[in-house]
């Protein structure tokens, strides 16, 4: 079994395969949509009419953006019911969510169009997150983690963080109540080593909460400070697991571009902005909203790209040699140093010619 399967109500699955369905002869590109609230100051419109997929992780992209994946790490009461019904959307979960009920309705999770289910395991190491001998996705205990991996298996190689600021930053209220008290906050430091150098200088903890935090999410919702600050916390083990990954990422071929400004993974991977990113690959793919239409049906114009080399479409060496000679080996057409390679009709003549040199 691979990666990914349909489940029913009986428990019965039946495999999937969608590994690597979405690589091309170029690395191709999907957002990786967060919940944080610089989504809502992106260029969000230009996000969704751009031809790259969007995956959406727990609530993000709610109210801005409809993506093509989603996925969740936590309850599924905590969802909206229109993505699990919503059959334009490819959904991943863990097969133990899969016999929950989908929101407002009588339907398991299983049911929903479109629904993938998954066996997680906890044992990956940075060096082999996204090893290619297992057919498991690797528990990080976190849904962002679960995305980036989904992603790759499906055959995404370029990542664009949208949303992803990885941090909870303290309201300027607070920032300005801890200021006059000679405490600033300093960048991307956790929340909650702020709020400790903020009562070491006399804040109560009544006037910290009374002044709170910024902004959590780019949709209505809300923790308490406490609850924020543990948030705060895994979103930076979160991000210095990437850090640790990166020679792994390198190793599989993946790559990992932020977009989000103020973003606690700008520090350990290549920040761009949404219109440079988008402005680069529609060059490469094509920009849907401005291609024209007029004479394709109605003419037969040559559109083939001008190359300084002609192109020509090759048979594999193992068929060739299949051709030519069915008992022949592959090793055959191996170079020898100082000697020619095979020439079709002369296969044991050409390999006692001298190559000259000079």
């Amino acid at each position: 079994m691979g990666f990914f399967s349909r489940m029913n109500t009986d428990h019965q699955r039946q495999p999937v395969c969608l590994e690597g369905v979405f690589t091309g002869s170029t690395p191709t590109a999907c957002w990786i949509l967060g919940g944080g609230p610089s989504l809502a100051t992106l260029p969000v419109e230009r996000i969704a009419a751009s031809p790259i997929p969007k995956f959406s992780v727990n609530l993000s992209g709610s109210g801005l953006i409809r993506p093509n994946f989603w996925t969740s790490y936590d309850p599924s009461a905590r969802f909206h019911r229109s993505i699990y019904l919503d059959g334009s959307i490819l959904k991943f979960v863990h097969r133990r969510r899969a016999m929950d009920l989908v929101p407002e309705t009588t339907c398991k999770v299983c049911d929903c169009p479109g629904m993938m289910v998954f066996d997680r395991d906890a044992r990956r190491g940075f060096s082999n997150w996204l090893a290619p001998d297992v057919t498991t996705i690797g528990d990080w205990a976190d849904s962002l983690m679960q995305a980036i991996e989904i992603a790759y298996r499906l055959g995404f190689r370029v990542l664009l963080f949208a949303g992803c600021e990885m941090r909870i930053a303290p309201s300027e209220a607070l920032m300005n109540l801890a200021s006059q008290r000679g405490v600033p906050f300093q960048g991307m430091e956790a929340l909650s080593e702020f709020l400790k150098r903020c009562e070491a200088a006399g804040l109560s903890r009544s006037e910290i909460e009374s002044a709170g935090v910024g902004e959590q999410y780019h949709f209505d919702e809300e923790k308490v400070l406490t609850a924020a600050v543990q948030t705060d916390l895994h979103y930076y083990r979160v991000s210095q697991y990437l850090r640790l990954a990166r020679r792994h990422f390198s190793d599989v071929g993946l790559q990992l571009i932020s977009t989000t400004p103020h973003s606690r993974l700008n520090d350990y991977f290549p920040y761009e902005s949404v219109e440079s990113v988008i402005a680069r690959l529609t060059a490469e793919i094509g920009e849907p909203g401005q291609e024209a239409t007029r004479g394709l049906y109605t003419g037969l114009r040559q559109r083939t790209l001008s190359v300084t080399s002609p192109m020509k479409d090759f048979k594999p060496p193992q068929a060739m040699i299949a051709r030519q000679n069915p008992r022949a080996t592959p090793e055959i057409l191996v170079e020898k140093a100082g000697w020619e390679p095979v020439r079709p009709g002369s296969m044991t003549a050409a390999l006692r010619v001298p190559v000259e040199e000079g």
